[in-house]
């Protein structure tokens, strides 16, 4: 069975009603980016950051994966597949995706501030005075801007070993993200599937552009794979 290695980002979530991560104006649904998403901004004002992800995770139990998710569920039927998603939603995972990895964190997990390896469930939400069992605060397990992205040599791996490479709804400008799909091996065939897909520069393996949006492009998709794997 061959394997797929699947980028996704804000587009596809987007189709099920979750507001993309920040407008042309850095605010991210009324907030500075900075004061929300930094551990400068949680040590200046912890109570702000805990409401904007109670907000954020009260939305996500509102919403609903879509066609496109659905998709790349169904597609575990003909390709092993490791979904990269830098979305903090679990969407892909509720559509039925078997391999999802989070570059950004998951919205519905918080984690010690003093031991990063203390990492559980949290779906509602997440108060000042809420800590883990050694009397430390839980902070939301989100990478924020700064941070390490922990997951990342694992989505080099996933890339590395893909027969063929998947860009859907995210325009890859923001590093580490956007460095990924120049290590998928040479010849391999990459798609990239976004109704208005950003210039990917650099790119040496051959490159198909699906200008649809997820629910649209995945399906597409799936044809042009029985095709070329």
């Amino acid at each position: 069975m061959k394997t797929l290695t699947v980028l996704t980002g804000a587009g596809i979530s987007a189709e099920s009603g979750i507001a993309t991560f920040r407008d042309a104006n850095g605010l991210w649904e009324g907030h500075d980016v900075m004061e929300v998403a930094t551990p400068e901004g949680f040590g200046r004002n912890p109570e702000l950051v805990l409401e904007f992800y109670n907000q954020r995770r009260r939305q996500l139990h509102t919403v609903h994966p879509n066609f496109g998710h659905a998709t790349l569920a169904a597609m575990e039927q003909d390709y092993r597949i490791h979904i990269v998603t830098q979305n903090v939603d679990d969407l892909h995972e509720r559509a039925g995706s078997s391999h999802v990895l989070h570059l950004h964190g998951e919205l519905l997990k918080v984690r010690s501030t003093q031991d990063p390896n203390y990492i559980i469930d949290w779906p509602g939400d997440l108060h000042w005075g809420d800590i883990d069992q050694k009397g430390a605060q839980l902070r939301p397990h989100i990478v924020w801007f700064g941070e390490e992205v922990p997951a990342l040599e694992q989505a080099l791996h996933y890339v590395q070993q893909a027969d063929a490479v998947v860009v859907i709804g995210t325009s890859l400008q923001v590093y580490p993200a956007a460095g990924l799909i120049h290590y998928a091996r040479p010849g391999v065939p990459l798609f990239y599937i976004d109704p208005k897909p950003a210039s990917l520069y650099d790119v040496a393996n051959p490159l198909e552009i699906i200008s649809e949006s997820a629910t649209i492009g995945v399906p597409l998709l799936w044809e042009k794979l029985k095709k070329v794997l």
